[in-house]
């Protein structure tokens, strides 16, 4: 049995039974699924990627998304999951959900990924905060599984001890592999034995990392181990990874090595835009959704293709309007655009003529668009 959306892209979903829910905090749980032998081609996934939950809160069906927590060798599908206020869809799925039942799970999809690299010796460096540690979870217990020569540094804040999500599963994880897993807790709104863990994980926090914790490598006398680190990942709310991503880039880390996934629609760029583009003013503009042809004219090309067709209200499928998520990406079959960041097109969909509207400056007086990729 399964079903097909459009949410930005045709998604596929399939009937689970739920075979484990666990309260973790007082506000975030667990739940754990069963995959049939039918569909374990269906699920096989990468460390860090996600599915999306399909579910009835008050009446209505909801289609929220939720990052997995397991590793693909553990062949299972476990979500970390926030309740965001007692009346939100978050909430109903953990009163009215319960071991046993069955509901629409997604097949897995999202780019929050690394290229395994098991015969390599690399260091990769993680700052999350709160449930934005689901991810990176599921990558620590990847890599460590598969990458013998990899050492891992994890950076987790959360506002306070009782509000920390899976220490259970990250300090035995610390204990198994401690020669290659270091973890550090910070938290905000707890007062900690040692002031250099107490605020949160920001740009001067960064700093006092790299000088007090990421600066002898005992591998290399010659270099600290922020010199020595290969990707860094990121995953919180989007203002932490804004100030994180931009402190990593200005402390030598190249962009294409920050990876970065984020849990609320975020309106802001990431990484500043330095460019300036000629003013071009009443821009035709040509679109395919849904099989349906759009047509509108862009006062000018001020702001990014996707903001404009937003104000305009045109129902174009976006999340995060920050380049990350890949809801808004479309072909360019006419016209030309700069694609200021792009966090999320690989090389072979940009040769392809493939663009993210929400990081496309239009630089033509016409453009035609299709967002039917699938």
């Amino acid at each position: 049995m399964e079903q097909q959306i459009y949410k930005g892209k045709l998604i596929q979903f399939h009937l689970l039974k739920i075979t484990k829910k666990e309260e973790l905090t007082k506000n975030t749980f667990s739940l754990e699924f069963e995959i049939p032998e039918n569909l374990k081609d269906n699920f096989s996934f990468e460390a860090g990627q996600f599915v999306s939950v399909k579910f009835q809160s008050h009446g209505k069906e909801v289609i929220n998304d939720y990052s997995m927590t397991s590793a693909p060798y553990e062949e299972k599908i476990c979500l970390g999951i926030k309740v965001n206020g007692s009346e939100g869809a978050t909430s109903q799925l953990f009163q009215n959900y319960n071991t046993g039942d069955n509901i629409w799970v997604s097949e897995p999809a999202g780019r929050f990924t690394l290229v395994s690299k098991p015969h390599e010796f690399r260091t990769i460096v993680a700052f999350a905060a709160g449930i934005g540690i689901t991810p990176i979870l599921s990558h620590f217990k990847n890599i460590l599984h598969t990458e013998p020569r990899t050492r891992l540094f994890l950076f987790f804040g959360n506002k306070s001890s009782e509000e920390l999500i899976f220490r259970d599963q990250l300090d035995d994880l610390a204990r198994t592999c401690g020669d290659r897993l270091q973890i550090f807790y910070f938290f905000s709104q707890e007062k900690t034995a040692d002031q250099f863990f107490y605020g949160r994980l920001d740009e001067k926090k960064l700093n006092l990392i790299i000088n007090q914790i990421l600066h002898l490598d005992d591998t290399d006398e010659e270099s600290t181990i922020w010199d020595a680190v290969d990707e860094v990942l990121i995953c919180g709310k989007g203002e932490m990874i804004k100030t994180l991503a931009n402190a990593c880039y200005h402390h030598g880390i190249p962009k294409k090595n920050i990876h970065f996934e984020l849990f609320e629609e975020y309106n802001d760029d990431i990484y500043p835009i330095e460019k300036e583009f000629p003013l071009i003013e009443n821009i035709e503009v040509e679109f395919t959704m849904l099989g349906k042809k759009y047509t509108t004219i862009l006062p000018d090309n001020k702001d990014r293709v996707l903001q404009q067709l937003l104000s305009q209200k045109f129902p174009v499928p976006y999340s995060c309007k920050s380049g990350i998520c890949g809801s808004c990406e479309c072909s360019l079959d006419e016209g030309e655009v700069e694609l200021l960041e792009n966090e999320y097109l690989t090389e072979k969909e940009e040769s392809l003529g493939h663009i993210l509207a929400c990081m496309s400056i239009v630089k033509s007086k016409k453009i035609k668009l299709n967002f039917d990729l699938s």
